[in-house]
């Protein structure tokens, strides 16, 4: 009778619930790492304009500035902030006239690559930031290269993704533009407003691109309905003209380039037709080291490269700006 009894309360204790005093297993590390870094939405007032800014990652970690092009904002770097920002404290701004920020008549504010630069600066400032990556994409290039010039024992690297400082880099699609930097005339003016309609902005983003569903469209109309906002025309307008003024500081900023060799990552869409590949090629002239990759894409690479681009990113800040 013992040797049946044995067998049916071990059995029955196998049957048995477990107590409350028994703690529910904790979800593996690989199930925590999971959950995306947090990305505030917050905003600074500088020379009396809101600045808005994307802030996310650890405090007390190396910085990476994200640095937007035409048309767009900070919205550019929605997806790759996330990728960063476990182990980078990312800082993404809005220019005046652009995204979130702050469009003051044009007529009662400076637009231009040096005054943004300059509110960038003191953005850069308030948040505490004294050394940083840039990563510079088009409009962001000429702001990112003066915060450079500036500043330049702060650049612990470059990123640049279709991001011009030479001038073989302005070709044909610049033509018209040159024709207004040349006089200024109402008529060059106004024979830019085509560039801020719907099918240039959508162009912007898809031309160049092999596979255009990899391609959301709320991109375009996100940006469009930015552009489309009253008097941000004219603000456009001023900013094409300004963009002469950094044609001549390309030699200062290849100076940089040569004489503090910041570690460089180069992450060009090759089919580009504002910043085509011809301006990704010599900033390998100024930074040999720099790590150089033409990729099969357009304009803006992150949509539809992402993939692609940001394991080389993570790579490069790993091995030459987090240590």
């Amino acid at each position: 009778m013992k040797r049946l009894l044995v067998p049916l309360l071990l059995a029955t204790a196998s049957l048995a619930p477990l107590t409350p005093a028994i703690a529910a297993p904790k979800a593996p590390a690989a199930v925590e790492r999971l959950a995306p870094p947090v990305v505030h939405y917050r905003s600074a007032t500088i020379d009396g304009v809101k600045m808005f800014y994307r802030e996310a990652g650890p405090t007390g970690a190396p910085v990476v500035v994200l640095l937007h092009g035409f048309p767009t904002s900070s919205h550019m770097f929605r997806n790759l902030i996330p990728l960063l920002a476990d182990r980078y404290h990312v800082i993404a701004p809005d220019y005046p006239g652009f995204g979130q920020s702050d469009a003051p008549d044009h007529t009662k504010f400076e637009y231009s690559f040096g005054h943004f630069a300059d509110m960038t600066d003191t953005l850069l400032g308030q948040l505490g930031a004294k050394r940083y990556a840039l990563y510079v994409m088009d409009y962001g290039a000429p702001v990112g290269y003066r915060l450079a010039i500036k500043h330049p024992e702060r650049v612990s690297g470059l990123i640049v993704q279709n991001g011009n400082a030479y001038e073989e880099g302005l070709r044909e699609f610049w033509n018209p533009i040159k024709a207004y930097w040349a006089d200024g005339s109402a008529a060059h003016r106004q024979a830019l407003a085509g560039v801020l309609t719907l099918d240039t902005t959508k162009f912007q983003y898809t031309d160049g691109v092999k596979d255009v569903s990899r391609i959301s469209p709320d991109n375009w109309t996100h940006d469009q309905a930015l552009l489309d906002r009253p008097g941000n025309k004219d603000i456009q307008l001023d900013l094409f003209y300004d963009y002469r003024t950094n044609v001549p500081l390309y030699p200062q900023f290849q100076a940089f380039f040569r004489e503090r060799k910041p570690p460089t990552l180069v992450v060009w869409g090759k089919n580009d037709q504002i910043f085509p590949a011809e301006g990704a090629l010599p900033y390998k002239r100024d930074l040999p080291d720099a790590e150089m990759h033409l990729l099969d894409t357009g304009h803006f690479a992150l949509e539809d490269k992402l993939d692609e681009i940001a394991p080389l990113i993570r790579d490069f800040l790993d091995r030459k700006v987090a240590r």
